[in-house]
C-alpha cells in the first residue's frame, strides 16, 4: 500500500469514528489499539504552508467543532475530540506563523505581485479564522461581536451544503413518557440485586423494574427510531467527511507532481554546473602542460619582429 493510499485510509478511518461519536457509539480506551484521533493528528501535522491546504486544514476543524457541538446537544462526551480538535489548530497555527515568515521576506512588501496578494488576502483570512475557532474551541466569547462566527462558513463553496446539513441537526430528547402505566412516584423505589457490575456507573442502563411490558415496549420502540435518525445522520458525516478526503488526496497529489518538477529543474542544473567545471578543468591543465611552449613561441615572435625592425 502506497503512502497516499494509506492516508486516505487513515482519513476515511477518522470520519467513521467522528460520526460514531456523534451518535453516542460508547468508546473505551485500548492500549492495543489507541483512538483513531492520534492517526488523524498525524495526519494533520502533514500540512504545509500552502495557503489552499491552510484553508482545507480550516475547514476540517469548523466541520470537528459543529460535529463537537451537535454531540454536545445530544448529551454525549465530546472529550474524545478535544485532543485532535487542540492539534488541528496547533497546526493551523503553526502554518500561519511560517506563512507570515514567508512574507517578511518579500523583496517589495509595499508593492506585491499578483500572488503575493493573493498569499497576503489568504494570510488575513486564516488569522481571522484562527482566532474565531481557537474561540469558540475554549468557550471564550467573540473577541469581535460585530463580526459574524466563521464556523458556519465553509471557505470552499462546495461544502456549503455538508456545513448546512450539520447545522440542521437538532437535539433529540432522550425521555419516555408513559401515560397508560403507573407513575413513577406512586411506586416504591426498586434496585436489581443482581445488575450487571459496570466500571463506570454513569453508562449503566436505565433501570426498568419498576416499568411493565407496555412501557418497556414503548421505551424500546423509541430507541430503535432514535438509533435510526443517528445511523441516518452517520451516513450523511460519513459521506462528508470522504469528500473532505478526497480533497486534501488531491492536493497531496498537486505536491508531489510540484516536488517532482522541482527535482527534474536541480537535476537537470545540477549536470550543466558538473560540464561546466569539466571544462574549466581541462581548460586549466592544458594551460599549464602548454605554458613553455606558448613562452618560446612568443620569444621567438618578439625576435623576430626586432630584427626586422633593425635592419630598416
Amino acid at each position: 500500500m502506497t503512502e497516499e493510499s494509506s492516508l486516505h485510509l487513515q482519513v476515511q478511518r477518522q470520519s467513521i469514528h467522528i460520526g460514531a461519536r456523534a451518535v453516542g457509539t460508547p468508546q473505551r480506551w485500548d492500549r492495543h489499539h489507541p483512538p483513531l484521533e492520534t492517526e488523524q493528528g498525524r495526519i494533520l501535522d502533514m500540512a504545509t504552508t500552502n495557503p489552499s491546504q491552510l484553508l482545507l486544514l480550516a475547514d476540517h476543524i469548523k466541520l470537528s467543532l459543529l460535529e463537537r457541538q451537535r454531540a454536545i446537544s445530544l448529551d454525549l462526551e465530546p472529550n474524545s475530540h478535544d485532543g485532535q480538535i487542540s492539534r488541528s489548530l496547533d497546526s493551523l497555527k503553526a502554518g500561519i506563523e511560517q506563512l507570515e515568515s514567508h512574507a517578511s521576506g518579500w523583496d517589495d512588501p509595499l508593492n506585491p505581485t499578483v500572488e503575493q496578494q493573493s498569499t497576503a488576502d489568504h494570510l488575513a483570512r486564516l488569522k481571522e479564522q484562527y482566532t474565531d475557532l481557537h474561540s469558540q474551541f475554549h468557550g471564550h466569547p467573540n473577541p469581535n461581536p460585530n463580526v459574524p462566527s466563521t464556523l458556519t462558513q465553509p471557505n470552499d463553496p462546495s461544502l456549503a451544503a455538508d456545513f448546512t446539513n450539520v447545522q440542521k441537526a437538532s437535539k433529540l430528547s432522550k425521555s419516555v413518557r408513559f401515560t397508560n402505566g403507573p407513575s413513577a412516584a406512586s411506586q416504591p423505589p426498586k434496585t436489581s440485586r443482581y445488575a450487571p457490575y459496570r466500571d463506570d456507573p454513569a453508562e449503566a442502563a436505565p433501570d426498568h423494574s419498576a416499568l411493565d411490558n407496555q412501557q418497556i415496549h414503548e421505551y424500546h420502540k423509541s430507541v430503535i427510531s432514535e438509533q435510526d435518525e443517528h445511523l441516518d445522520r452517520l451516513g450523511q458525516s460519513i459521506g462528508r467527511q470522504r469528500e473532505l478526503s478526497i480533497q486534501i488526496g488531491d492536493e497531496l497529489d498537486s505536491q508531489v507532481d510540484l516536488l517532482e518538477e522541482v527535482g527534474e529543474r536541480v537535476d537537470r542544473h545540477q549536470s550543466q554546473l558538473d560540464g561546466a567545471s569539466k571544462r574549466l578543468t581541462t581548460f586549466a591543465r592544458k594551460a599549464k602542460e602548454n605554458w613553455s611552449l606558448t613562452t618560446i613561441v612568443t620569444l621567438i615572435i618578439i625576435l623576430v619582429l626586432l630584427i626586422i625592425i633593425t635592419k630598416r
